[in-house]
């Protein structure tokens, strides 16, 4: 495989997967009226982690106890990540969810961070991710359990990337199935406790197959591919784009128009993605 390659792929399915999550969280609201945030992620990680079991059978690889360690550690921050980012949906809007929850990744980027160049696209991406909050007079309306819970998911998705690369690197694609069934134990108890009966409902399982894939088996898969191939604090940066592309699909699925400013956040976000990836120093193989 070749240089430009090696750091292409990983880049672009990268993207793929930020789309399809997107893309799922705007399914998952519609269930939302139905069984809750909680009974949503329930679904969405249970049905994916079967998914994931049947295609890449995991039962086949015996980690050992250290590697077991990331792996639990990997499964848990995905499960809370989850479950506390869509109970924040409840009662702030998903662009300042996304927002908020990236603060985790871009402090990891921060931390690990060494050549000045590196601060100049860590710089823009916070000035895209400012620009995405309300301003003052609007802020003043936000829920603050709602800030807090999608703040606490960042936290969780820094812990993601890093249990996340440190098992990955140990056991491949069969991490993916191994922590997404660790996150369905932690979260479906949670999910049946608040909901009861009505998460078996058979009329929810077409919608709910749906963000399982989109939103768990496609990307996750996707994303511990780039994580195995790209240092972590390039991809916590590269992972700026998300809230770009949840603006972007806000304003495709959902018709939501968009500012001059939020687009000028959008534009200043993207740069620092693609300034991340141009300058790349790949790991030796």
């Amino acid at each position: 495989m070749s240089r430009s390659t090696s750091l292409f792929l990983p880049i672009a399915l990268l993207v793929v997967a930020m789309t399809s999550i997107q893309s799922g969280a705007s399914l998952a609201k519609s269930l939302f009226p139905v069984i809750g945030p909680e009974g949503t992620t329930a679904l969405r990680l249970s049905l994916a982690a079967l998914i994931l079991c049947i295609v890449m059978r995991p039962w086949r690889t015996r980690p050992n106890f250290a590697a077991w360690r990331s792996l639990l550690g990997y499964g848990l921050s995905l499960g809370a990540m989850n479950l506390l980012f869509y109970m924040s949906l409840k009662t702030i809007p998903l662009g300042i969810a996304v927002a908020l929850e990236f603060t985790g990744p871009l402090a990891l980027a921060l931390v690990s961070s060494r050549r000045l160049l590196d601060f100049v696209w860590i710089g823009l991406a916070v000035l895209g991710l400012w620009l995405l909050l309300p301003d003052t007079s609007a802020s003043d309306h936000l829920d603050p359990m709602g800030m807090a819970l999608a703040l606490g998911a960042g936290v969780c998705w820094a812990l993601y990337i890093i249990f996340g690369q440190k098992a990955g690197a140990e056991h491949g694609a069969q991490t993916v199935a191994f922590g997404t069934l660790v996150a369905a134990m932690l979260v479906f108890p949670i999910g049946l406790t608040k909901v009861g009966g009505d998460l078996f409902s058979l009329d929810l399982l077409p919608v709910a197959l749906g963000v399982a894939v989109l939103s768990s088996a496609l990307p996750y898969s996707l994303e511990m591919f780039a994580l195995t191939r790209m240092p972590a604090r390039t991809f916590s940066v590269l992972m700026s784009m998300e809230p770009a592309i949840a603006a972007l699909s806000g304003l495709i699925f959902l018709s939501e128009m968009l500012s001059a400013t939020q687009w000028l956040a959008i534009g200043a976000i993207i740069v620092a993605s693609t300034g991340a990836a141009a300058t790349i120093k790949p790991r030796n193989h």
